[in-house]
């Protein structure tokens, strides 16, 4: 197969994308949203809940709900096999032939995104068969090696996800989503409901195979001590639009909108020193104390 890869474009493009609700076409979820994302880079987008960063993921992904509608924009990404597309011009069955191949994504919550009545081998060979026709011993050796390589042993290859801890279920969820070699992997939160121990080894677990597999990631997270372990970029959204954007260190480092010197406000002193406290929206226009002047 010869790659046709652009080196000169990013791997994935957002450019300018708007979704609405369908029903109310003027309320706008994600306004004018733009990013790029490299190959073998992270970037990581943050936010409190509502500000639209699964939204913009599954948009990416082609998953909206069907009671949601792109109004504009582009997603181009710059397919290994295919070259660059704008995704959201693609059909289903082009869509299809993408996901779970090119560009994967690990759901935040494992337990509902897993299927109760299959095995963790049967799920996570569904893509090898799908997308690359493995099948018999070929398709066995694969899944035991992906089991391997996400630390769970090759022995509960017939279990039931209900017979495996959270974080055992979120390595299954890793493992599915590496499965083809993808070329971009969207993580929405998937450390969030683990403890802090096991979220170190899947952190730890997804930048070695980003390194290994060259991999290009958009990690979804409300927690900025992630994002000072795992990202290159940051995106930071409020209100369904992008305050702020660079490199780690600029963002962390030197933040320079109110909103995300609110954020990091917020996050615990690891010397107890400095009091919990929460977002201060003092900023906001309609929060100045001559907001009603006027009227």
């Amino acid at each position: 197969m010869i790659a046709l890869t652009d080196t000169t474009k990013p791997l994935l493009q957002v450019d300018h994308l708007s979704i609405v609700p369908k029903k109310m076409p003027s309320r706008l979820l994600v306004n004018g949203v733009s990013f790029t994302i490299e190959a073998g880079q992270t970037t990581c987008v943050v936010g409190e809940s509502g500000s639209g960063k699964s939204l913009t993921a599954l948009s990416v992904m082609g998953l909206l709900s069907k009671q949601l509608q792109l109004t504009q924009g582009m997603v181009l990404f710059n397919d290994a096999e295919r070259g660059v597309r704008d995704l959201i011009l693609l059909d289903d069955e082009s869509l299809r032939k993408i996901r779970g191949k090119s560009i994967a994504m690990i759901f935040q919550e494992p337990m509902t995104s897993l299927n109760p009545v299959l095995t963790i081998g049967y799920q996570i060979g569904e893509s090898l068969t799908t997308h690359l026709g493995l099948k018999g011993d070929a398709l066995k050796i694969k899944i035991a090696n992906l089991l391997d390589m996400v630390g769970i042993p090759t022995s509960r290859v017939n279990s039931y996800p209900d017979e495996l801890s959270g974080g055992q279920r979120q390595r299954v969820m890793i493992a599915m989503s590496i499965a083809c070699e993808p070329q971009l992997l969207i993580a929405d939160e998937p450390t969030t409901a683990l403890d802090v121990t096991v979220q170190a080894q899947i952190l730890k677990l997804l930048d070695e195979l980003k390194t290994r597999m060259n991999m290009g990631m958009l990690f979804i997270t409300h927690d900025f001590g992630v994002v000072a372990d795992i990202a290159d970029k940051v995106v930071v959204m409020f209100r369904g639009e992008i305050v702020e954007a660079g490199t780690k260190d600029e963002v962390l480092g030197n933040p320079q909108h109110p909103y995300t010197k609110a954020l990091l406000a917020c996050v615990p002193d690891a010397e107890g020193k400095n009091p919990l406290r929460p977002i201060d929206y003092a900023w906001l226009p309609e929060n100045q104390p001559n907001a009603g002047a006027g009227l």
